[in-house]
Formats: C-alpha cells, structure tokens, sequence
C-alpha cells in the first residue's frame, strides 16, 4: 500500500515528538542511572550528623572513587571517600573510634563517617568556604592555609586557576559540577 509523502512526514514527527516527550518524561530516571546514589541511608545520617548536604557528601563519594568502596589510590587513599589511613586514624581518635585499622576505609559505614567528619572539620578550619574546604580535602590542609595566607589564592570560586595544584582545581571543579547534577535530582524532602 501506497503512503503519501505528507502522511509519512507526519507520521515521522509523530513519532519524533513520542520519542521526545518519552525521553522529556523519563530523563529524571536515566539522569539518576548516571548520577546514582547508593549509600544513600548512610550519607544522609552522616552528613545531617556533621550538618552537611547529603548532595554535596554524594558528589565528593562520585568524585572520589565513583562509589566503589574497596577503590585505593595511588597514593594510598581507600574507600568510598579516599581517605589516607593517616588521616583516617586521626579522624577516629578526634570522634572516639577507638577500634579504628586502616582496612576498616574498606567499610562504607566507617569510611563516610570518617569522610564526613573531616569535610565538616575542613568547613570549620576555613570558616564554612565550601571551595577551600575542598581544595583541602584533595590538596591538603595545609597547603590550602598556606595558599590563602600567602595570597596565592584568595578560596573563592572565580580564581579557582590561582590553586597550583592542578588536580586539586580538577578536583574542586569536579564535585561542584557533580554537586550541581545531585542537587537537581536529589531534593532536600528527599534526603
């Protein structure tokens, strides 16, 4: 049977515009396959506990290790969110975890308590700057101090390209972009 040029073509941007309002539709689901949020229980217990923004935790996790809890780094970092067991034996001397074996980065549970303890700790050390709070988390407390005091770079948001490390401007640009994509499927009823 014969179809016209005309019905064909309308019958081609029929479909178009389904296929349009399907993926319109459904974008918030393939959007939360791209951006999942397992853990979820734990990082919104922890960081509600460290007066932090789930989305925020979530996106430092992506970022970190994209949510894969036996991830190691080159430099030694473990879990979830990559801390050095250094920094992980402090941070559980200063919340009491007095069983605290660096193996134990491993378990999700104690990874995002430590994590989440030690970004609100950096929050307080650089009075609430979320930007130099994570570019301390990735390039070092210290280093982020030096930086400000010097006036290497002033912790704001607009000379991120003044921070010399560049995995760590990396870093801060990565979870802002990934805390952006958690704010806008995750709401706050939500967590």
């Amino acid at each position: 049977m014969f179809i016209g040029v005309r019905v064909r073509r309308l019958i081609g941007i029929f479909l178009f515009m389904l296929a349009l309002y399907f993926f319109i539709a459904m974008a918030p689901f393939f959007s939360r396959l791209l951006y999942p949020l397992p853990y979820k229980e734990i990082i919104v217990e922890h960081s509600h506990r460290y007066n932090l923004e789930p989305q925020l935790v979530a996106a430092v996790i992506r970022v970190e290790s994209n949510f894969h809890s036996g991830a190691v780094s080159a430099k030694g970092a473990r879990g979830l969110m990559q801390i050095m067991p250094e920094t992980g034996a402090w941070a559980a001397a200063q919340v009491g975890m007095n069983d605290f074996a660096p193996e134990k980065l491993f378990d999700p549970l104690v990874n995002i308590s430590l994590g989440t303890w030690y970004l609100q700790d950096l929050y307080r050390n650089f009075s609430g700057n979320t930007y130099a709070a994570l570019a301390a988390y990735n390039g070092g407390r210290g280093h982020v101090k030096r930086w400000l005091e010097e006036g290497i770079w002033d912790g704001s948001r607009e000379n991120l390209e003044d921070i010399p490390f560049a995995e760590t401007r990396i870093f801060v640009l990565k979870v802002e972009k990934a805390y952006r994509r958690y704010h806008q499927l995750y709401n706050a009823e939500e967590l």
